[in-house]
């Protein structure tokens, strides 16, 4: 497994309505982080504060100039659903990750232990 090389691939494909966001970040960003809330409507995020419609990216997604990586303005207050990725080495591979090795194709079980690993601290405990 490789590291993260910030290609921004999860943020584009699924920043358009393939995110949420729980009622609980949603009322600490209302109470702390106004600026975030205001992409917020109904319980869907990335919602356009001018018209109400869903955004094709997101609006926290900046590309670093003159490379083909991508930074989050909102890092340490982004969604669950943004800090858990990747979960499953199926959904990497279906959203061509760039984390992946080739060996970690030929023993994708053993992958899968080394990504939990590798995410242990952005995920809830196991119960």
């Amino acid at each position: 497994m490789k590291e993260c090389n910030q290609c921004g691939k999860c943020c584009t494909k699924y920043s358009d309505g393939g995110l949420s966001a729980t009622e609980s970040e949603i009322h600490m960003w209302e109470l702390f982080n106004p600026e975030i809330s205001e992409y917020v409507r109904n319980g869907k995020i990335w919602m356009s504060p001018d018209t109400g419609n869903q955004l094709t990216l997101c609006p926290w997604l900046r590309k670093v100039p003159n490379q083909e990586k991508y930074t989050c303005d909102i890092y340490f207050d982004r969604p669950d659903d943004c800090k858990y990725y990747p979960v499953t080495i199926d959904q990497m591979i279906n959203d061509d990750c760039e984390m992946l090795d080739i060996r970690d194709l030929e023993n994708p079980k053993k992958a899968q232990k080394t990504l939990d690993k590798l995410m242990a601290d952005s995920r809830p405990a196991c119960e």
